[in-house]
């Protein structure tokens, strides 16, 4: 296995180990998982293609009763078509809001939000629905599909070129039509007959001719994309036709980027007939050839969790034919990229609220990324569940994980190694902490146990 060597400093912690990842079953039972999202809490909510989103909770469990069924409504009968979008309202914990990209029966593109049940935050209402945005497809492929929150707060959308091969209606360089974009929306104050606003700083406001809700154009199929919650940066991964898969990256400020499909297929010349100069473009910041063996890459998460620090910065991806989990490293300026060979078609990534990563595969098992570097007691507290962060006013700590007879200290430190605060485990398995007497910052939480057990944990106060 090809190992990376690099050192990685947490303040007054130093990590020294070369990573050794490998993929830990989480959660197993789904019925083709295509997105999962978290809503700000410990649980991870998984999209099923053929319209159903099901809870995976911290322990691994699926809850039976669906968290939503909308499969009379979706399309799912292409291999890229069905519900294959999820995004919570980053302010879901008070208002409930959530939002889903589906394929109608109709064969369309339906962006809608829902709500969830007013009694039981177990399930959503599908009553709810209320359509945002739709827009349709020429043929039955390439539909993106992604939903993020930006840093912003606004929503972006992932729209395919409308498929076929080589995108026969040049949508991705028409400014004109929703395919091959990513598109940014305000979805704050939606109403049924105003469903979303256009953010005033979209590029093409006021352009005559071009969709104003379109963010970056000149793409073939972003099925995922992600934001770096560290910088804000947006991760593209768009799937080729037939020579190159690639990798794009941008400031999350950067607008009106052309990542130049059809005219290039990751760096390479496509189709430049009528294309603009290749200067006005931005192209790929890693790609990888076909080769008749690799054909579809799913996009992933630059890892900015704390469990595995060999990972800090390491930005994971998969390709669907080889069932090979990939990840570039930035050394020196230019982007190194490594393989490791696993199994299932992976489809789809997930970050969790602490952000560790998860991989989908499309035969219903949900796998963790983890660092087998690390030793097994290490590993053992890597199930202690410990959010929101960053956090204001109250922290909480779910012990559910762990023997109920094991003790456990908590410790907070600032980032010059002073204890601020120690606080014993009591014995409820849920633990809060209050943290509004901290000021701002970064700081250090670490957790000893009885059996001589270690973790240590980034906290950051808002």
């Amino acid at each position: 296995m090809k190992t990376l060597h690099f050192f990685i400093c947490c303040f007054f912690f130093v990590f020294c180990n070369a990573q050794d990842l490998e993929l830990e079953l989480f959660a197993s039972g789904l019925n083709r998982p295509v997105n999962l999202k978290h809503a700000g809490d410990s649980r991870l909510f998984a999209a099923e293609q053929d319209g159903i989103i099901k809870i995976i909770n911290s322990d691994g469990s699926v809850n039976s009763t669906p968290f939503l069924d909308i499969d009379t409504r979706v399309n799912s009968s292409g291999s890229e078509q069905g519900l294959l979008g999820l995004a919570f309202h980053p302010n879901y914990a008070t208002n409930g809001y959530f939002f889903v990209n589906y394929i109608n029966n109709s064969g369309n593109t339906v962006v809608s939000r829902f709500s969830r049940d007013s009694s039981n935050p177990s399930i959503a209402d599908p009553n709810s629905e209320l359509i945002i945005l739709s827009f349709s497809q020429p043929f039955s492929n390439h539909n993106g599909g992604e939903l993020q929150f930006g840093p912003d707060g606004y929503l972006y959308i992932s729209s395919g070129d409308g498929g076929s091969g080589g995108d026969p209606q040049d949508n991705g360089q028409d400014l004109g039509t929703f395919l091959g974009k990513i598109l940014r929306i305000d979805v704050n104050n939606s109403t049924t007959s105003n469903p979303y606003d256009i953010p005033a700083d979209n590029p093409f406001v006021g352009t005559a001719g071009a969709n104003e809700e379109i963010w970056a154009y000149g793409l073939r199929n972003p099925w995922k994309f992600s934001f770096d919650r560290s910088n804000g940066d947006i991760w593209i991964a768009d799937v080729g036709q037939d020579a190159f898969e690639e990798i794009n990256n941008a400031p999350g400020s950067a607008a009106g980027l052309n990542y130049g499909w059809r005219c290039y297929e990751g760096s390479a010349t496509y189709n430049t007939t009528g294309c603009p100069s290749s200067s006005s473009l931005t192209f790929p910041v890693a790609e990888y050839g076909n080769h008749n063996i690799y054909c579809s890459i799913t996009g992933g998460y630059r890892y900015r969790g704390s469990e595995f620090p060999n990972f800090n910065g390491l930005y994971f991806f998969a390709d669907v034919c080889t069932q090979e989990v990939g990840f570039i490293e930035d050394v020196g300026g230019s982007w190194s990229m490594t393989f490791e060979n696993f199994s299932g078609s992976l489809v789809a990534f997930g970050e969790d609220i602490n952000g560790e990563l998860y991989v989908a595969s499309l035969g219903g098992n949900i796998s963790k990324l983890i660092d087998a570097s690390l030793t097994v007691d290490e590993q053992d507290l890597s199930n202690v569940s410990i959010y929101p962060n960053p956090t204001k006013g109250e922290l909480t700590i779910d012990f559910s994980s762990i023997n109920s007879s094991v003790s456990a200290e908590v410790s907070i430190y600032n980032i010059q190694g002073k204890a601020i605060s120690t606080i014993n485990k009591d014995a409820d398995t849920v633990q809060k902490i209050d943290t509004s007497q901290l000021a701002k910052g970064i700081y250090i939480l670490k957790i000893n146990t009885s059996n001589n057990l270690q973790r240590v944990h980034k906290l950051v106060i808002n």
